[in-house]
Formats: structure tokens, sequence, C-alpha cells
């Protein structure tokens, strides 16, 4: 009998890959890249520093600053005043940046609705469960690990 840990490790691999195309396809119709339109995504509930940003983003700081001072340049942000820490300014989303990541929202939004119109909700609701109680063991694993 096959791994089936290790066959669903690969499927979800293969999805992840697979959505990541299409979200570059989704933020490419849009002017955007995928980097740019997660970036714009994570700033737009509330302004947050760019390690904030890399912290909930999983990925570099060194990233996050990049890509943030490309949508300061194309003004769909802008770098505001941290009242709490001056050394590191707040990530803020201008109208244009909200204009921008609201057209690769919908479109997104419409694309989902077509993908999935196939696969019933109580489906979608199964198999969310089942990777987000995934992500709670990954992330009890790595904290475990961290304290060793």
């Amino acid at each position: 009998m096959p791994d089936e840990t290790a066959l669903l490790i690969a499927d979800v691999l293969e999805a992840a890959g697979a959505l990541r195309r299409l979200g570059e396809r989704t933020a490419d119709a849009e002017g955007l890249t995928q980097a740019r339109w997660q970036v714009l995504s994570v700033a737009s509930e509330d302004p947050l520093t760019i390690p904030q940003a890399a912290r909930r983003l999983g990925v570099s700081r060194q990233n996050i600053q990049r890509v943030a001072n490309d949508l300061v340049a194309l003004g769909l942000a802008a770098y505001t005043a941290n009242p709490d820490h001056r050394g590191s300014p707040l990530l803020t989303l201008t109208p244009r940046g909200r204009e921008s990541l609201a057209r690769v929202t919908d479109r997104a939004a419409k694309l989902h609705r077509t993908l999935f119109a196939a696969i019933p909700d109580e489906e979608i609701l199964a198999t969310r469960a089942s990777v987000r109680r995934l992500l709670a063991e990954l992330d009890r694993h790595e904290g475990a690990e961290g304290r060793r």
C-alpha cells in the first residue's frame, strides 16, 4: 500500500503550485504580480510595518521591503509615520492601491466560483478543516522543534 501521507503532501504541493500559477495570471491581468497582490492584501486592513507584513506572509523582510518599495513607486502604497517606532514606518494603501486590490480580488473571486463550481460546498468545508488541522499540527511541531 502506498504511503498516503506522502501522496497527500505531493498533492498539496502540486495544488499549491497550480494555484500560484493561477494567482500570477490573475494578478497579471490587473497589472500586478502575485507578490504585489499579497502585500497589498496583507496591508489592506491595517497599516503594517515591513517586519509585520513579512511575518504574516511567512517570507523574508527583505523580500517584502523590495515589493513594498515597488508598490510605493507605483503609487499603490505609501509609507506613513509609525507612532510606536520611528525607524519602522507603516505601509498603507493609497486610494489607487485599494482600487487595484479590489479589481484583482473581484477577478479572483469570479475565477474561484468557476473553478470550484463542480465541488460541493460541504467538500470544500471539509477539505479546509483538514488543511487547517494540518497547519495547526505543523505549527505545534515547529514550536516543539524550536524548544529543543
